[in-house]
């Protein structure tokens, strides 16, 4: 019993860390700096492979534990809701901060083919003007 609210605060423990990564990148996203959006996907899917091993191992945990017909103390089942209410707010911040990332990636897509097309309206007028002056 004790090795599942282990896990369930360590899963906790690395949905932080994965919210901190995020609000790091949204800092260098709002600062126009997009150079290590590589990087920072891969550090989320480390924390996601992490975190998706700790919930196999709360599988296993919880499923020996209901195999052993254990039964929950009152402080035990409040620990447990407590360590889930955090994981919740925890989902719903990340998900929060994935739509702001996804936004401002697509909002800098938007300026980058915004900025090309103009580049390839110019040099279309360029080469007309150099097509008249010859």
């Amino acid at each position: 019993m004790i090795r599942l609210i282990q896990l369930l605060n360590e899963k906790n423990h690395f949905l932080e860390k994965f919210y901190s990564v995020n609000e790091s990148q949204i800092t260098r996203l709002e600062a126009g700096l997009f150079d290590d959006i590589e990087k920072f996907y891969n550090k989320r899917e480390d924390l996601l492979k992490i975190i998706k091993y700790i919930d196999a191992e709360i599988q296993k945990a919880h499923g020996l534990y209901k195999d052993t017909m254990g039964t929950f103390s009152d402080e035990q089942k409040n620990e447990i809701r407590q360590s889930l209410r955090t994981k919740e707010a925890y989902v719903q911040r990340i998900l929060e901060q994935d739509l702001m990332v996804l936004g401002m990636i697509d909002e800098a897509k938007s300026k980058i083919i915004r900025e090309l097309k103009d580049v390839s309206k110019a040099r279309r007028a360029l080469g007309g003007y150099k097509a008249n002056v010859a």
